[in-house]
């Protein structure tokens, strides 16, 4: 997720609903920065989310083990078909 922009304190105060207005429609956070320094950032609530979610799964230590074995075993070629992962046939 990178920053689309750096805007002053003072300058979002005034143009707040413009920017949570960018923010939805570009899906780019913004840094917000006291004397030319990053102090917040404002993102989108879809954003937000994804974060935490993200954030959930990565100290769901069982989760991270399948994912990090999944990586290992895809590095290899190592596929495995869906009847072993869901035990029958998808359709």
């Amino acid at each position: 997720m990178e920053l689309g922009q750096y805007v002053s304190v003072s300058k979002a105060k005034s143009q707040l609903l413009r920017l949570i207005r960018e923010i939805e429609q570009r899906q780019e956070p913004v840094a917000l920065t006291r004397d030319g320094v990053p102090a917040a950032v404002l993102l989108s609530m879809e954003q937000f989310q994804g974060l935490l979610e993200t954030l959930e799964i990565l100290a769901d230590s069982k989760t991270m083990r399948g994912l990090r074995r999944s990586l290992q075993q895809a590095e290899k070629r190592q596929w495995v078909s869906s009847d072993e992962v869901f035990g029958k046939e998808t359709r």
